[in-house]
């Protein structure tokens, strides 16, 4: 007779669900149009189920000793999925996270609300709007999960975005990005070239099937001034349930070919995937 019952709102950019998942208390599924978008469990912030943000997550953990707080901005929001992690395992941290969809915000605060004294603001804006008008060296971590429908938008795909993310991150902070492609990799290996062209150290992580062009799926770029902590990730994400690979200096060149920066002007949007390849139900 309690047991939690499916939400369904039109939303900005579609028609938003929150499904409970029926193992776990109040623990929800959020999907835009049929496709997954975030999972988020209230008494358990820091179970993150998707393989893609438990790779975010541990590169938010490389980023300084444990429970050190962080100022981390967060382009794209969601559930707030990684934001309540954050604020779990960093207690203190100062968060700020930028959603455009505003009839999603809506939807997470009346039904996924955050704890009190979270540390987490929401701000409904466009994220590379928001992002400009960001103060410099004001973030320690910046992660990017921004999708429109599911493709990342081209505003978020060039030079001219990779160095504003330069400008507001710390001199040894720490830029992170979901991203989504398949072979040939031509999106992909773009956005490395861009951030490359940016930043000192980029890194790719992602799953081998990925990798070696059997499916379309996501991959999660790394860019820093500083040195990225290689062998740390290389460990965590070895020990998932569905283990990832860390690619960096020469494997990193070697998949990148001859893929060049890319200038606002030329920007697109990531490919659409294949029919399925992010869908439930």
């Amino acid at each position: 007779m309690n047991d939690p019952l499916p939400v369904s709102q039109a939303v900005d950019h579609g028609t938003a669900k929150l499904l409970p998942d029926v193992d776990r208390d109040r623990a929800w599924l959020l999907t835009i149009d049929g496709a997954p978008q975030s999972y988020v469990d209230l008494d358990e912030p820091t179970h993150l189920e998707f393989e893609y943000t438990r790779r975010l997550g541990h590169v938010i953990d490389t980023a300084a000793e444990p429970a050190l707080p962080l100022d981390v901005l967060h382009l794209g929001g969601g559930a707030l999925t990684l934001p309540r992690y954050v604020a779990a395992t960093r207690p203190g941290s100062r968060q700020d996270v930028v959603e455009a969809d505003h009839g999603l915000i809506g939807l997470v605060a009346t039904h996924l609300p955050l704890p009190d004294r979270s540390g987490i603001t929401v701000h409904a804006a466009d994220a590379r709007a928001w992002l400009e008008g960001a103060s410099a060296d004001s973030a320690d971590v910046l992660v990017a999960d921004v999708f429109g429908g599911a493709r990342v938008p081209a505003h978020l795909a060039a030079l001219g975005y990779a160095r504003e993310a330069d400008r507001v991150l710390r001199a040894d902070g720490l830029y992170l990005a979901n991203l989504a492609d398949g072979a040939p990799f031509t999106f992909l290996r773009s956005q490395l070239a861009t951030f490359a062209a940016v930043f000192q150290e980029v890194a790719l992580i992602a799953e081998p099937a990925v990798l070696r062009g059997r499916r379309f799926g996501n991959a999660v770029l790394v860019a820093s001034h500083r040195g990225i902590a290689v062998p740390a990730l290389t460990r965590l994400t070895a020990a998932d349930a569905f283990p990832a690979r860390v690619e960096h200096d020469a494997a990193l060149r070697r998949f990148l070919g001859s893929a060049r920066p890319v200038r606002d002007e030329d920007a697109v949007a990531s490919p659409e995937p294949p029919d399925g390849a992010f869908s439930v139900g």
